[in-house]
């Protein structure tokens, strides 16, 4: 039997904390958007515009960095409490190397490192017990 490799990621547009549930202690990596208010205060200055196409490349940018990641798992848990997770869900369905993997979207709370760890967690044994049915 494949032992497969899961991963949870708690997503926002300025960052994306990452947990991987095979290691223990589950460790949680963090990736930064480009697109920062500094960035956003500078692009702004230049016109609306410059800022709107600065912030579009600047998520562009940041949801590949995810894509290659998620590349490498079986099944992938993208929550949070902004919208981000449906924008890389959406982008990720229009990708065929995502076709075989297994990727859900949930909303949840603002939540500290614990909590999402946890999250992640539970989200993971709960699916393991209904497969196990």
């Amino acid at each position: 039997m494949k032992i497969l490799k899961r991963i949870g990621i708690c997503l926002t547009h300025q960052r994306a904390h990452l947990m991987e549930l095979s290691s223990n202690p589950m460790e949680t990596k963090t990736i930064e958007s480009t697109f920062t208010y500094e960035t956003k205060m500078e692009s702004l200055k230049k016109g609306e515009k410059s800022m709107h196409d600065k912030e579009e490349y600047g998520k562009k940018v940041f949801y590949k960095k995810l894509g290659v990641i998620i590349r490498h798992f079986d099944e992938v848990l993208l929550f949070g409490a902004t919208k981000a997770k449906n924008e890389l869900y959406n982008l990720l369905r229009t990708d065929s190397h995502f076709d075989n993997i297994e990727i859900d979207v949930l909303n949840s709370d603002i939540m500290t490192n614990k909590e999402q760890q946890s999250y992640v967690r539970r989200y993971f044994s709960q699916k393991l017990e209904t497969v196990n049915y």
